[in-house]
């Protein structure tokens, strides 16, 4: 049986935690990756408390004679990791490694997929997607990065016109309103039932901690997290094609300009 040929590896890079269910999350959302692109070498990496961290991959790639590597950030919106963290690696890398070629993708969020696996989650948990007589919280981690929380505000304002009651953003930390607030107040407004999406990709410290104080304030559901949702996967193989099309758009302009 002929194997196709391998392409440009992926190094996908997560957040990373001290909760081991994180980095089992992060292993089967890339395996689901590796199903739909079984030729693509797919490495995960972890920016804090999990190895292996991205640098070291990156390293071990070019020890192999790599000439290139696609950088897609799984990170739900870009805010400090994917603005300031990510890119100190890289250039690091670049120093040690300059005929390794480097391609970024995009973070993951905004994306109409991410919303379609809020909504499978929410399934997941028994709450029918657009029911009218159901409210929506939002959660995400929260971020010190204005543009970030406002990225899921966002969200939530667009996906409140597929048939929910209402749609409104929270933040497990750094911004407000906490979840456990947001439920209260839904409720108190008249809503029959509230239920909360949790915009986290794996579960962790935040997301127990949001699932706590949603039922305490009265969410008579709590999604799971993404994790590896079919349209996450789905999600993650795209930007690993766009940032393909955009290297190679980047070098045809520069052979066209003569440089």
């Amino acid at each position: 049986m002929r194997h196709p040929p391998l392409s440009v590896p992926m190094v996908a890079v997560a957040h990373g935690s001290r909760d081991p269910r994180a980095a089992a999350t992060v292993a089967a959302l890339l395996g689901a990756v590796r199903a739909r692109r079984p030729d693509v070498p797919v490495h995960a990496a972890f920016l804090d408390h999990a190895p292996p961290a991205p640098g070291r991959v990156l390293d071990g790639l070019a020890r192999d004679g790599a000439d290139e590597a696609v950088v897609l950030p799984l990170l739900l919106t870009a805010a400090y990791h994917s603005k300031t963290d990510l890119p100190g690696v890289l250039n690091r890398v670049r120093a040690r490694h300059p005929r390794l070629g480097l391609r970024t993708a995009g973070t993951l969020g905004p994306h109409p997929l991410l919303m379609a696996a809020l909504e499978h989650r929410l399934a997941d948990a028994g709450v029918e997607p657009g029911d009218p007589d159901t409210a929506v919280v939002l959660v995400s981690a929260g971020s010190s990065d204005a543009a970030a929380n406002a990225t899921v505000a966002r969200l939530a304002r667009e996906w409140r016109s597929r048939g929910w009651r209402d749609v409104v953003p929270a933040y497990a930390s750094a911004a407000g309103p906490k979840p456990g607030e947001a439920v209260a107040a839904l409720l108190g407004a008249g809503a029959p039932r509230v239920a909360v999406a949790s915009y986290f990709l794996a579960p962790g410290h935040f997301a127990d901690k949001v699932r706590a104080e949603a039922v305490a304030a009265g969410a008579a559901a709590v999604s799971p997290v993404l994790g590896a949702a079919p349209q996450v996967a789905d999600l993650i193989v795209r930007r690993y094609a766009e940032a393909l099309r955009t290297g190679r758009a980047a070098s045809a302009g520069r052979r066209g300009d003569g440089r």
